[in-house]
């Protein structure tokens, strides 16, 4: 029988920036974009935070989705609490999944609990409430309160028990204690099963992964970000990718290009990753885990998004990069060599005669097999694939032609070319 989220391991994320979707900013006019992402290939659809905004301390003019005022209620910018459910309702009929970011870590300064229950809150040595690091429109919530933890878990299980959402994406999650998350999964997940994305990187914090289905790759991101930048070698990257492989398939890593942190602070994915754009979001795509798109990213969006303001997505009706990510959406919620956290399946790393600028990996789940060649490199480069792992005759997803391998590795690619294959069993 398979597990109730058994469909974690084919599925994919998009990323709803709800507040700069739509010129109305609404989760009705969002409702509206629902079939075109279903073609797309979309699974699972993640909303940044849909609680009101706190108004004490609040940046910009309309203050940040992480600066929460009530852990219960709904943002009114964004429409009424019949207005989500509404939406959410339309995302199962249409056959999505729907997470909701959670921000357990701190609340704004006029968060419904500063007046009800102060105590639920770290204070500073003069009695006020602690600041969150570096951030100062939000204070953080004292873990030690077990009274607190309880308050959390039910505003939690409000969300599944009023809108039926799937799961959580929770925001700095190795910034509160991990023995909360242990307790609050359980506690949670006595109404339905649930998907957990944890915003924090396995590599610095395994403990985390024992609780989470999927956690970001931040070292990944930052490296991959500094290769393209700096110069670096590409064998860095691929130490890298050894170490996320050891931590095993008990957890999934979630790939990306984009997210509304690193589209509005640190630049679009065009801007850090230049030729290389592409080539990463088909590994994104393709490596063991769960691909993760950021809201424009079919457009694509070529401008960093406003944080604090209205910045509406600059959307022309013709979605350039859409088909591209549809070819991988639909290879990886079909391939079972691309199921993420499946011990069936393998993932290797395979040798050519220009590793300094090729990265070219083989998954293989039973029969099934997709190979993946990326250009990783700022020039063109003419080489051959030396690896026995690979073997048979193959199709090019993108393009359809059919190549044996018996017959020859060569390839011959340009800047930015990507190839990716499916085994023709």
């Amino acid at each position: 029988m398979d597990l109730p989220t058994e469909w974690k391991h084919s599925t994919n994320i998009y990323e709803v920036n709800v507040r700069q979707y739509t010129k109305e900013g609404t989760f009705k006019a969002f409702e509206k974009e629902m079939p075109r992402l279903k073609s797309m290939g979309v699974k699972t659809l993640w909303f940044m935070p849909i609680t009101p905004i706190a108004q004490e301390n609040k940046k910009g003019s309309l203050g940040s989705p992480y600066a929460a005022s009530d852990y219960t209620s709904i943002n009114p910018e964004f429409g009424t609490l019949n207005d989500f459910k509404h939406m959410v309702n339309e995302a199962h009929r249409l056959g999505f999944k729907v997470i909701i970011d959670w921000v357990a870590n701190h609340t704004g300064w006029d968060h419904v609990w500063t007046k009800t229950n102060p105590e639920f809150y770290l204070k500073d040595s003069d009695g006020k409430f602690h600041i969150a690091s570096g951030m100062d429109d939000i204070i953080e919530l004292d873990y030690s309160n077990q009274e607190m933890r309880l308050a959390m878990i039910d505003a939690m299980k409000f969300w599944i028990k009023e809108t039926d959402i799937d799961g959580f994406r929770c925001d700095l999650a190795s910034w509160v204690e991990v023995d909360f998350w242990e307790q609050a999964r359980p506690a949670v997940e006595t109404l339905k099963p649930l998907f957990w994305l944890g915003e924090f990187d396995e590599l610095e914090s395994p403990e985390y992964g024992k609780v989470f289905d999927a956690s970001y790759s931040w070292k990944w991101m930052h490296t991959s970000a500094d290769y393209y930048s700096k110069n670096m070698p590409l064998q860095d990257l691929k130490n890298l990718l050894i170490q996320y492989s050891n931590i095993g398939d008990s957890s999934m890593r979630a790939w990306f290009t984009s997210n509304h942190d690193e589209n509005s602070w640190n630049g679009t994915e065009y801007e850090k990753y230049g030729d290389i754009a592409k080539p990463m979001a088909v590994f994104s795509a393709t490596w063991n885990g769960i691909p993760l798109l950021y809201s424009g990213q079919e457009l694509p969006n070529m401008k960093r998004l406003e944080f604090f303001e209205k910045d509406a997505i600059e959307w022309t009706n013709t979605y350039q990069a859409a088909d591209f990510y549809k070819t991988l959406l639909s290879l990886k919620s079909s391939n079972p060599a691309l199921r993420g956290g499946d011990p069936n399946v393998g993932t290797y790393l395979l040798n050519t005669t220009a590793n300094d600028k090729i990265l070219a990996y083989l998954r293989k789940n039973g029969d099934n097999e997709v190979l993946v060649v990326l250009n990783m490199s700022k020039e063109p480069a003419d080489f051959s694939i030396q690896d026995d792992n690979l073997s048979g005759s193959f199709k090019n997803v993108f393009e359809g032609t059919k190549k044996d391998f018996n017959n020859g590795k060569d390839f011959n690619f340009k800047v930015s070319d990507y190839a990716v294959f499916e085994k023709i069993i």
